[in-house]
């Protein structure tokens, strides 16, 4: 049988644009669809956007330690709108250069809402298209638990949008886009309140590295509420909310955030035409090729819910474009040893296992930590520290594990990630030479292992 495509991918956001480029220039006949922005989560409403407030909020405290170098200014002030509206501007700039790409490449951009009609056939604006395999790369969406006044709140996608920045912020959830958002809140001058339901944010983090941002954070003024949840959110008559937590208590606020998870975005997809399975998580279920229970239909990316990473989904596009259309160069994805970051304030990076899991998983470890006061900030009244650690398996000698919190730990934790993917050992790092006086050095000059 013949088809309009060889590869119908419906969303254009890393993974989809990724797989689509990728095997047009393979030589198939490739089409993507996309309802809303080229690029997806991370371009418009993710780590693009986000990074820019984070680099907004940072600048509080590169003006409050300027006067520790000598320099001197009047009294900073902070505008909102200039700094979406440049944000908005960068981000259009983007979503120009995704389309280019895909244009450029020879693949067929259709603009509005797909559905499945089948295992190879596709709706959209009224039209019908058949293709010999369908990519499904929809992505993922925020949630909001249902509670009464649910609807008062707001998620990442409307943070990014708002008109003006809040004077008091409730941030709800414990994973890492609460931390983020609760730190660019606070580093931008509203009074912010993380909550969360259980004892300790960024569960599945390496234990010392949850521990010491909690201290980093409370010493900047974050206000931490653990082992709590909000039941109900009200307006009240000045336009400000009410939020009634599980213990009883209320906090006013003019903004409610939630960051409490994520779900696939599956509406109106059409998915009961086919024969494609959820998992028990509500997530598309694929085997080890990303291939669904319908043997035409693919899924890859944050609607699978492996490993939700923009890096991830691209690693996962080329995956599916080598194997349907230049095998030869195919090769299965490694899900070990991904490094990532979060980017509160101080910054999170880590790559590896954390000491919790090495040890769940039978190793023998030793533990190297290193605490200090960044030299920048020795001139300054900041007393903001820095944790870096190794975690390092006692019988092979190889790093298992690399946690940092501290400035630029993305960049740093970036480049040991490729030492860890080649197996680096302790031995290796111990004979690295340092780069004096940088935070880095310190990875390569741990010696003396310490107690878990």
């Amino acid at each position: 049988m013949s088809y309009e495509f060889d590869l119908f991918v419906i969303g254009a956001g890393s993974g989809g644009v990724r797989a689509a480029r990728f095997a047009a220039g393979f030589g198939a006949k490739v089409a993507v669809a996309e309802s809303r922005y080229l690029g997806g989560t991370c371009v418009n409403v993710g780590c693009v956007p986000k990074k820019f407030l984070v680099y907004g909020a940072h600048f509080a405290e590169d003006f409050e330690q300027a006067s520790g170098f000598g320099w001197s200014s009047g009294e900073p002030t902070f505008d909102w709108p200039t700094l979406i509206a440049n944000k908005n501007r960068e981000i259009q700039r983007l979503n120009g250069i995704y389309r280019n790409l895909l244009v450029n490449s020879g693949v067929t951009l259709l603009e509005g809402h797909a559905k499945l009609l089948g295992p190879h056939e596709v709706e959209i604006n009224g039209q019908r298209h058949s293709a010999k395999h369908i990519l499904i790369a929809t992505g993922g969406w925020p949630q909001v638990p249902d509670i009464p006044g649910k609807e008062l709140a707001i998620t990442s996608n409307e943070a990014f949008f708002l008109e003006q920045l809040p004077k008091r912020v409730l941030v709800v959830g414990g994973g890492y886009i609460a931390v983020e958002f609760a730190s660019i809140f606070h580093g931008l001058g509203a009074q912010t309140s993380l909550l969360y339901r259980k004892d300790l944010f960024l569960r599945g983090f390496d234990g010392a590295v949850r521990k010491h941002l909690k201290e980093e954070l409370e010493k900047k003024g974050l206000d931490l509420q653990f082992n709590t949840d909000i039941a109900s959110i009200e307006r009240q008559a000045d336009g400000s909310l009410l939020a009634t937590l599980r213990d009883g208590r209320q906090l006013e606020t003019d903004c409610v955030f939630y960051a409490t998870g994520r779900r696939p975005m599956l509406d109106n997809l059409g998915l009961e035409t086919t024969g494609v399975k959820l998992n028990d998580k509500g997530f598309i279920a694929v085997n080890e090729q990303f291939e669904t229970s319908e043997p035409s239909i693919l899924a890859l990316g944050d609607v699978i819910g492996r490993v939700q990473l923009t890096p991830v989904a691209l690693a996962e596009g080329m995956a599916v474009a080598r194997r349907l259309f230049k095998p030869e160069e195919y090769r299965p994805l490694d899900y070990n040893l991904i490094p990532t970051a979060v980017f509160s304030l101080p910054n999170i990076a880590t790559v590896g296992l954390s000491e919790e899991q090495a040890r769940e998983q039978g190793h023998d470890v030793q533990v190297f930590e290193s605490r200090f006061r960044p030299m920048k900030l020795t001139l300054t009244e900041s007393q903001e520290r820095t944790l870096m650690k190794l975690v390092v398996d006692t019988k092979t000698d190889k790093v298992l594990g690399c946690h940092m919190v501290g400035p630029e730990s993305g960049e740093i934790v970036q480049g040991l990630a490729v030492a860890l993917k080649a197996g680096a050992t302790k031995r290796i790092f111990d004979e690295t030479l340092g780069i004096h006086p940088t935070a880095a050095e310190e990875f390569v000059t741990m010696r003396t292992p310490v107690n878990s």
